[in-house]
């Protein structure tokens, strides 16, 4: 009655010793290393390891085959990210091993260097793209998803939390304003950080329009916004993750942000193929799958709570996230 156990077994031996070749190298330790939050294409890791790129698609051919990379189409770039590592199986338990063992090492100052410079050329595609294109905001955003279709939502995970007047709230990426006013009425203090000069003015002029003197406007990402040692109790990102150079990295910012018992709500967009958005819309992502955002979430120290999902007639689906802070 054991007879299948035996292949099985040998199925395991097989894909672990896969495993074990394929990172058998340290040169791919350190990709994997470097990979541990974000998402980079071939010509990227190129350029932080400074190594050719067919020896880098290599290196990465041989990784993606022991299971340890997988990759996800962004428009006509294919990038690559480590794997979710499923423990419910030896090979899933081998390599949560495995990236436990080499999260443990720091990266060397030049390849650290190398990471941020690429995060601020994206960054910088960003900026330029917001700033160029502020006039036609409403115009762009529309294409994708009306403020409308989701602001309702955004407002009662938000009221789920029960703020109150004692408190004070972030906002990363306000667009024109929309929800500043929403913010200003249930918080003491509101502060609202955006990268582009020319998004922030349409949002400070809202601002003046609507008398909202509780409203702070800042040119600044979210790393800036600790490094200025800002906290707050609440934190609203609205359609930002898919410009942003590192969504990871906005949760780590975020969870420092946060004081004790604070919340974050996040609305974006599901993975989607439309990659028109990248160009129409200066997206850099298209969307996310809940796991990924859940996972940024858990590696920063917040914890998923409730979450909301809205189907639009265009084909995008939006997921409005709450993650706590303990």
């Amino acid at each position: 009655m054991n007879a299948g156990l035996p292949s099985i077994a040998a199925d395991h031996l097989t894909s672990l010793a896969q495993l074990c070749k394929g990172t058998g190298d340290p040169l791919r330790l350190e990709v994997l290393r470097a990979l541990k939050t974000d998402s980079f294409g071939v010509l990227e890791l190129c350029e932080i390891f400074q190594i050719k790129q067919p020896a880098m698609s290599h290196h990465l051919k041989v990784l993606a085959k022991a299971g340890a990379v997988t990759t996800r189409r962004e428009g006509n770039s294919i990038f690559y990210r480590r794997t979710l590592a499923d423990q419910s199986h030896p090979e899933g338990q081998l390599l949560a091993a495995l990236f436990s063992a080499i999260d443990q090492v720091a990266l060397s100052s030049e390849t650290d260097a190398l990471i941020h410079a690429i995060k601020q050329e994206r960054e910088a595609v960003a900026r330029e793209f917001f700033d160029r294109h502020a006039e036609q905001f409403r115009e762009q955003q529309e294409l994708i998803a009306l403020f409308d279709q989701y602001a309702e939502s955004v407002r009662d995970l938000l009221l789920q939390t029960n703020p109150h007047k004692g408190q004070t709230a972030l906002e990363i990426g306000p667009g024109e304003g929309a929800f500043l006013a929403t913010l200003a009425d249930l918080f003491q203090q509101v502060t609202a950080i955006d990268i582009s000069r020319e998004m922030l003015d349409k949002a400070e002029a809202l601002r003046r329009e609507q008398a909202l003197d509780n409203v702070e406007l800042l040119q600044a990402d979210t790393e800036d916004a600790v490094q200025q040692g800002i906290r707050v109790d609440r934190i609203i990102c609205n359609m930002v993750l898919h410009h942003v150079p590192s969504p990871a990295d906005v949760f780590e910012d975020c969870a420092s942000l946060l004081n004790a018992d604070g919340a974050l709500i996040v609305t974006d967009l599901c993975r989607h193929d439309q990659d028109w958005a990248k160009k129409s819309c200066g997206d850099l992502w298209l969307g996310f799958d809940p796991e990924e955002l859940t996972d940024w979430a858990n590696d920063a120290g917040l914890v998923s709570t409730d979450s909301l999902y809205m189907g639009l007639r265009n084909g995008f689906q939006i997921q409005v996230r709450r993650f706590d802070k303990p």
